[in-house]
């Protein structure tokens, strides 16, 4: 083992600027998903088209969000020999939504991309990496001025919340741009953004006293068509009242390469195709910055280890000094536009035909064939109509309760960031008329909600595919359900008779799939059966409290619930429960008394019973528990039943009232017993005729399906079990491996290969416990401590003999945390030694890592 400096090779200082050579890059990357989150819940529920990850959110971060955070570059042993920051390198802009997200369910993640923004503005020159966007990625151009202005306004607030500074840049939606949206956006501050090449129409060089003054000039114009603009520097756009706002119009076939093209199968390709873009008829002391803008989920999601090739050509042009690395806050600010431009009004850069794509069938598609987007214009209008019949019973609602109902709503983006209530509190201080009632509070927020709901409506993504049916599309008309359910509850009859109009709008949407029908029938299929109220919040949780424990104080999804009384009786196989208990929305304040009762028979046999209470009800429900109670202990099930239909009338819900994630999580604990069962069953009979399966496999003679079936199923049931397993045996693991290989049975590897991944990051989320939050393992570790280090180790050293590719990506990353973050020279050596093998069993090349930061001995 040798002694090893480590020294920080992403974020350290940039070198002074070299005018001799002033050539630059810049990738910027544009990282987004539309909102996912059921409107009533306030969370992404399970997506099985993602598995095995739990939704498409889950998925893209393993993909792409998270590695970009912690990319490799590694040596010709295929070994890790550097673990950087992508982010703090490039330019890339995060969307609001997805952020929130990050930081709920993906915090390591959030933090790096954090850290980078710092970073990058250390290397370069103060100016930070990242951009904003524009709130829930709806086209600017197709949205009003009022709606335009909250986007701007709430993507500016969301960006200052989590960057802790105030944005130099915003990125648009699809690049949709007119000269309207770009004045809106500077008299907000915005510096800059980024456009697409083709979003030029033409450009002219500004005077020297122009450049100076930002005066009119009368120069030529020079048309720009066929995306034929110099994308080697910024440019200015003049605006109304003296405003102007610079864009950078990056480059075209690059850019696609990178989408469409392959280049990040190599690292030096890419690398060396970004350098071909700059001009070489341009005088050498010319400044020109050579730059591409695509998704950023190009970089490990779209393309896989992406991610590494941005990693490895960013590193290589920058240790070849060809070019300096940049982002576009630094070169605006070295190189000022020297020349005007104008842009084309109602253009993207996913759309050949403007903005159509989003309002019509254009021909942009997906191109299955057969297939038309004819529902595009009708759902557009579905949507305008709502915002337009809304605003003013909004305006109308909200004069004895708002100062200003629109100032409110650009404010309630800081409410939207902190749901807490003295953050609310604040909120009414500044904007409410009075100090409003607890019923008032209840009318303004879910006046807010309803507003913040029209925005988001309009994600882009709604039209951006093929069919009407699909869940980007259906996710907006939830959005729009949202809307009309509070409008019917606010607005009364007006409210009420929305729906129904709406609705007559979206019979016009057809869908490609016959049996889909239209938009109407979309929104009855999967939007009408997901609305909720506090009633069904409340038959969630009785269902659920015969599954799980419940404190007397908690809460479920984006719902407090305080639990008065809970009483659980059983009669052989069935169980009964009854309780009261107050439900909360932390969204709106709305608050309900609910009383329930649920009868579990086994398995999937339930019912459940819920209903409002109020005081004068006290005697009524204690003459039913007493007289259910009854019925239980003298095992009389007709009578229980007739009890219950008698108190509560009305609806009775069953496991598919469950909420998505709680139903699939009581729905396998249902099945957990059958295929453990299911599974001995066959593992016995694969156990019986192991030895006329070795004797078949030496024969060269195939095994009977029916047993090479059996084989398939135990084998990999029993490894997926031993992989995941609390209590690690790695000698049951090898033993398994073995019998799969002298069998010839085909390895589940994607399930296998995620069972490990998520094992091995358990392991080390143990062991970072024991090394301590502020990465210093004691000096003399406890017994237990060294315990937990030899046991990360023996898992690590037992994944690199599974035959398949292990993703062990989230346990290389805690291991490079540590180091980065410790002082390995207070560790005992027996702590030194055991870390280094465990980072040779994590691949990684550790006598020549070059981490974060920090000087690092083993």
């Amino acid at each position: 083992m040798s002694t090893q400096k480590v020294t920080r090779a992403n974020g350290a200082p940039s070198t002074p600027h070299d005018n001799a050579n002033p050539r630059y890059i810049c990738v910027h990357g544009h990282f987004y998903q539309p909102p996912r989150e059921n409107p009533w819940l306030e969370t992404v529920e399970v997506q099985d088209s993602a598995a095995p990850w739990h939704d498409w959110n889950e998925r893209i971060t393993g993909e792409c969000y998270a590695p970009n955070g912690a990319s490799r570059i590694t040596n010709k042993q295929g070994q890790i020999a550097r673990i950087l920051n992508n982010y703090s390198r490039m330019s890339f802009n995060f969307g609001p939504t997805l952020l929130s997200w990050l930081a709920e369910f993906a915090p390591r993640t959030y933090r790096m991309i954090q850290d980078a923004d710092k970073a990058s503005a250390a290397r370069y020159s103060g100016h930070g990496s990242a951009l904003a966007q524009v709130y829930n990625h709806i086209i600017m151009p197709l949205a009003n001025d009022r709606d335009a202005r909250t986007q701007i306004r709430w993507g500016i607030a969301d960006f200052q919340h989590r960057f802790g500074r105030k944005p130099e840049g915003m990125w648009l939606a699809e690049t949709a741009v007119s000269r309207r949206v770009l004045d809106l956006m500077a008299q907000e501050g915005i510096r800059y953004t980024v456009l697409a090449p083709h979003q030029c129409t033409r450009v002219r060089r500004l005077s020297n006293e122009e450049i100076a003054a930002r005066a009119t000039t009368q120069d030529h114009w020079t048309e720009t068509p066929d995306a034929s603009v110099d994308p080697t520097h910024p440019y200015l756009v003049k605006l109304d009242e003296g405003r102007s706002i610079n864009i950078f119009f990056y480059d075209g076939p690059t850019s696609r390469a990178i989408a469409f093209e392959g280049i990040l199968n190599s690292g030096e390709e890419f690398g060396s195709r970004l350098l071909a873009t700059l001009r070489a008829d341009k005088p050498a002391d010319e400044p020109q910055l050579a730059h591409v803008a695509t998704d950023g989920e190009s970089y490990g999601h779209h393309h896989k280890h992406g991610e590494m090739a941005l990693s490895y050509a960013l590193h290589w042009i920058e240790d070849s000094g060809q070019a300096r690395l940049t982002n576009y806050g630094e070169f605006l600010s070295r190189f000022p536009p020297q020349w005007e431009a104008e842009v084309v009004d109602n253009s993207s850069w996913s759309c050949s035909h403007g903005v159509e794509r989003w309002k019509s069938n254009c021909g942009c598609n997906g191109g299955k064939p057969g297939w038309n987007q004819q529902w595009r214009g009708p759902l557009r209008e579905s949507l305008d109509f709502l915002r337009d019949r809304t605003a003013p019973l909004a305006e109308a609602l909200a004069i004895p309760l708002f100062k200003d109902l629109w100032a409110a709503r650009d404010a309630y983006i800081q409410v939207l960031l902190d749901r807490s209530s003295g953050s609310v509190d604040n909120f009414f201080a500044t904007h409410a008329t009075h100090k409003l009632t607890d019923a008032e509070r209840v009318i303004a927020l879910e006046l807010l909600e309803l507003e913040r709901h029209t925005q988001l409506m309009y994600t882009s993504c709604g039209w951006f595919f093929d069919e009407i049916s699909g869940i980007e599309t259906v996710q907006v008309i939830a959005y729009a359900g949202r809307v009309l359910q509070l409008a019917a509850k606010l607005f009364g009859n007006d409210g009420e008779a929305l729906e129904a109009e709406l609705l007559k709008i979206l019979e016009r949407a057809q869908s490609n799939v016959p049996e889909i029908g239209n938009g109407a029938a979309v929104y009855a299929k999967y939007v009408t059966g997901a609305r909720l109220n506090l009633e069904h919040v409340g038959a969630h949780y009785a269902i659920s409290s015969m599954f799980r424990s419940y404190p007397d104080s908690g809460q479920i999804f984006c719902f407090d619930v305080h639990r008065h009384s809970y009483d659980v009786l059983t009669s052989g196989r069935g169980r009964f429960a009854l309780g009261r208990a107050t439900l909360r929305s932390r969204i709106t304040e709305e608050t309900e008394e609910i009383c329930f009762a649920v009868l579990h028979l086994g398995d999937q046999n339930l019912s459940a019973a819920v209903r409002h209470f109020s005081p004068k009800d006290e005697a009524k429900w204690n003459k039913f528990s007493e007289a259910s109670r009854a019925a239980v202990r003298s095992a009389n099930l007709p009578d229980l039943i007739r009890l219950i239909d008698s108190y509560f009338g009305g609806t009775l819900y069953s496991l598919t009232s469950l909420f998505a994630d709680e139903q699939h999580r009581i729905l396998q604990c249902i099945l957990d017993q059958t295929l453990s069962e299911v599974e001995g069953s066959l593992m016995r009979i694969y156990e019986e005729h192991a030895t006329l399966l070795d004797f078949l496999g030496e024969a060269n003679v195939p095994a009977p399906p029916a047993l090479a079936l059996t084989a398939g199923f135990a084998i990999n049931a029993s490894l997926r079990r031993a992989l995941d397993a609390e209590i690690y045996d790695s000698s049951e693991v090898t033993r398994l491996l073995h019998r799969a290989e002298i069998d010839h049975i085909k390895l589940d590897a994607p399930l296998l290969s995620y069972t490990s991944d998520k094992r091995m990051k358990r392991a080390m989320v143990k062991l970072e416990a024991a090394i301590g939050s502020n990465g210093s393992a004691d000096i003399a570790p406890q017994p237990q401590n060294i315990a937990i280090l030899h046991d990360t180790l023996a898992i690590a050293e037992n994944l690199r003999t599974l035959p398949m590719d292990i993703n062990i990506w989230q346990a290389q990353n805690i291991w490079n945390d540590l180091v980065g973050r410790s002082d390995i020279s207070l560790w005992s050596r027996e702590w030194r030694e055991g870390f280094y093998k465990l980072g040779l069993a994590l691949n990684i090349a550790v006598d020549d890592l070059v981490v974060e930061e920090g000087v690092t001995k083993f």
